[in-house]
C-alpha cells in the first residue's frame, strides 16, 4: 500500500442485517470523517445457517467467492465478513477468494494480550463457542458455556440475529451466561463473538461485567485499512 493510500473496503454483509448496520455505523464513525470508499454485498442469512449448522465449509465458501467476485468488480482491494460465525469456512475461502480477506478472528489474540486478559468467556454460535474462537487464541485462556448451554444458547443467538431484535428475556438469558463464566470459571471479560450480540449488550444495559465486542476490533483493523495507516498482510 505505497504512498499511504487507504484501501477500498469490501463488506459481505447480511449475516444478520443488524450487525451488517452496526459496521457500517462504527466503520463510518473509526474514519472520522476522512473518506471511506466502502462496497457491501448481501449475503443470504438462512443458506449460512444451513450450511454452518451442517459444517458444509466448501458449500459455504463458494457463496462467499461469489459475492466476493462482486465486490472485486466494484473495486474493492480486500472483502471482511460481517459474522464471526460466519468464519466458521474461513479457510476454504480464502483459498478460492478473488481478494484478500481481512479476519475478525486473527487480531482477537494480540488484543486481548494487550489488554492484559488471562482469560475470557466466549458468548456466539455454536461453533464459535466450542472450538473457542476457531482454536486461535493461544496467548489467551478461552471459557465456553457448559456443554448443555451451548444448543439453547446457539437457537437463542439465532433468534436474535434472524429477527433483528433482541426481547427482553433473551437479553437476560445472555447476560445470565456471562455471569456464570465470570463466576464459574474465572472469566476476567466476556467476548461477543457472534456479530448480533451487540443487540444485547448494546450499552444501555449493564450486565456487570467487562465486555469485549470482538467487532470492534475488527472494524478498527479495517478502519486502518481504510486510512491507509496499516498495510494489508
Amino acid at each position: 500500500m505505497a504512498g499511504g493510500k487507504g484501501l477500498h473496503i469490501g463488506l459481505i454483509g447480511g449475516i444478520g442485517a443488524a450487525a451488517t448496520v452496526v459496521y457500517y455505523q462504527r466503520l463510518c464513525a473509526a474514519m472520522a470523517g476522512k473518506p471511506l470508499e466502502l462496497t457491501i454485498v448481501q449475503a443470504d442469512i438462512q443458506t449460512l445457517i444451513r450450511n454452518n449448522l451442517a459444517d458444509r465449509r466448501q458449500e459455504q465458501a463458494e457463496v462467499y467467492a461469489r459475492l466476493i467476485d462482486r465486490l472485486k468488480a466494484a473495486g474493492a482491494d480486500c472483502a471482511a465478513i460481517t459474522s464471526l460465525g460466519g468464519h466458521f469456512c474461513f479457510a476454504e475461502t480464502q483459498a478460492i477468494s478473488s481478494l484478500p480477506l481481512v479476519s475478525a478472528v486473527a487480531p482477537l489474540d494480540d488484543y486481548f494480550a494487550a489488554q492484559g486478559y488471562g482469560t475470557v468467556g466466549i458468548l456466539g454460535t455454536r461453533v464459535v463457542m466450542e472450538t473457542r474462537l476457531y482454536g486461535q487464541l493461544s496467548r489467551t485462556r478461552a471459557v465456553a458455556p457448559p456443554e448443555d448451554q451451548l444448543e439453547p444458547l446457539r437457537q437463542l443467538y439465532q433468534d436474535v440475529a434472524v429477527a433483528g431484535i433482541c426481547p427482553e428475556e433473551s437479553r437476560a438469558a445472555f447476560f445470565e451466561a456471562g455471569r456464570r463464566m465470570v463466576e464459574d470459571q474465572s472469566a476476567e471479560a466476556i467476548v461477543l463473538g457472534g456479530t448480533d450480540l451487540n443487540l444485547a449488550f448494546d450499552g444501555k444495559h449493564d450486565p456487570g461485567y467487562p465486555v469485549i465486542d470482538g467487532l470492534d476490533v475488527h472494524v478498527a483493523l479495517l478502519a486502518e485499512l481504510a486510512s491507509g495507516t496499516r498495510p494489508l498482510a
